[in-house]
């Protein structure tokens, strides 16, 4: 019995010692994915569910449906340096509080939508919230914790998001049917996602730290010696080490890098929001339900979630600008399956397979790879700039699919230049080479 004792309390001593030496960068982890999740999967992964349900509530067509989410894109590229500034000034922590706050507000604003301005308006309080709280302050702490490991942390952080959004789109798609007139419906749903998001936002937000230095770390866990040690070896096998630069904002605008990377991400990123709102109702005028509709949805987000990881792991380990590339084609490719096969779930998840390789693939690559080129000091307003150019373009694509889909009463045309602008996309990302300033500060002089 007192070996038995002695042994559970060796284990208990060796698993609190691995507790005290992990890096707490991994920690922040799983709550970048909790965040995330709360903050992404209703507003955009669900997007279409909830324009299935307004549009049998209101009679509103697929034009009046997109310009929502376009509003929000114009509110991202007024906002977003604003939030940038205010991400690097204020801290993490603070600004996702703030907008996990006012994101729930906007879910309670949505739940008492009965006219289209009201849908606007509770749309852009959304996104406003979403602004400030998940994407770009969430990558600014992760960006500040890893350096050699940042697209993996990155990659995994998503990947976590990605797990939950698996149950959750399929579980929003149960309650909001319109066709199950006994489920709770879209107003509840949208009144129980407020309520929720401000109640988790106090706990996770509290776990929420802004960079290691301030607790006497450095990134990815290294210390000192750790630092000196790589540098002695690569200096004995003439391994040359990449140095950091930390780019002002003015450097980075002068850099061809910078809208490349810009593009690349408005491109892409477009073909993925015009996915997001009218995959699900493209499936409906084809006759298959709400709920097989969501897990198409839920198909593409299980393979993204994988390729999350393995991007991340990609992006470590070889030029990310490549990378990216190859993952926007297979991005692309996957808008060629579904637009030009044929129309049954064949075509469509062939569709999520690869959509969900080139999108998830490239998912952490597009925000590491702003890091590396650019630097930890400035990234908040590097990042928050980046948004102007790719939210012109983000505010084109739901749109213009929109409108399509009303004047011809399909969808194939807009699917097939959104597929051509994508392909634009990927070589836009190889064109961007690492740029190397003269003037910048060097962030790792080791």
């Amino acid at each position: 019995m007192e070996s038995i004792q002695t042994l559970f309390q060796s284990a208990k001593n060796k698993l609190a010692e691995r507790r005290k030496n992990t890096f707490y960068g991994w920690y922040l982890v799983p709550v970048f994915g909790a965040l995330m999740m709360i903050a992404t999967t209703p507003l955009f992964h669900a997007m279409g569910i909830w324009a299935v349900a307004m549009e049998r509530a209101f009679g509103w067509n697929r034009t009046q449906l997109s310009l929502a989410l376009s509003f929000t894109r114009i509110e991202g590229g007024i906002l977003g340096p604003v939030e940038g500034y205010l991400v690097d000034r204020f801290g993490t922590k603070r600004m996702v509080l703030i907008g996990m706050i006012i994101m729930g507000f906007g879910w309670i604003v949505f739940s008492r939508i009965n006219h289209l301005l009201i849908f606007y308006f509770s749309y852009l309080l959304i996104a406003l919230g979403q602004g400030l709280g998940s994407w770009l302050a969430l990558n600014t702490m992760m960006n500040n914790w890893f350096v050699r490991r940042r697209s993996f942390a990155m990659g995994l952080s998503n990947a976590l998001s990605r797990f939950g959004s698996l149950f959750f789109v399929p579980l929003l798609a149960w309650l909001i049917d319109p066709d199950f007139l006994d489920r709770p419906g879209w107003s509840l749903t949208a009144f129980i996602l407020a309520i929720v998001t401000i109640l988790l936002a106090f706990p996770l937000t509290s776990l929420l730290r802004d960079r290691p230095e301030d607790y006497g770390l450095l990134p990815d866990g290294d210390t000192e010696e750790d630092i000196e040690r790589r540098n002695k070896e690569a200096l004995i096998s003439g391994v040359k080490i990449e140095q950091e630069y930390d780019f002002t904002v003015s450097q980075a605008l002068r850099a061809p890098a910078f809208w490349f990377i810009s593009l690349g991400h408005g491109f892409t990123s477009m073909v993925l929001l015009a996915f997001m709102l009218h995959l699900a109702p493209m499936m409906t005028d084809q006759g298959y339900s709400l709920q097989t509709a969501a897990f198409v949805v839920s198909a593409y987000t299980a393979v993204s979630m994988v390729f999350q990881l393995i991007g991340g792991y990609v992006g470590d380990r070889i030029a990310k600008n490549v990378a990216l590339m190859m993952f926007t084609l297979c991005q692309a490719l996957g808008v060629f399956v579904l637009t030009f096969g044929p129309s049954n779930l064949f075509s469509a998840y062939g569709f999520a397979l690869l959509f969900g390789i080139g999108f998830g693939g490239r998912n952490p690559i597009s925000s590491s790879i702003r890091g590396d080129y650019f630097g930890r000091k400035n990234y908040g307003k590097i990042m928050g700039i980046s948004q102007v150019p790719m939210n012109v373009l983000l505010l084109i694509g739901p749109v213009f699919a929109g409108v399509m889909r009303d004047s011809t009463g399909t969808y194939q045309t807009a699917f097939a230049v959104l597929g051509v602008l994508a392909v634009v996309g990927g070589f836009c990302f190889l064109f961007a080479k690492k740029p190397i300033p003269s003037d910048a500060y060097i962030a790792n002089p080791n």
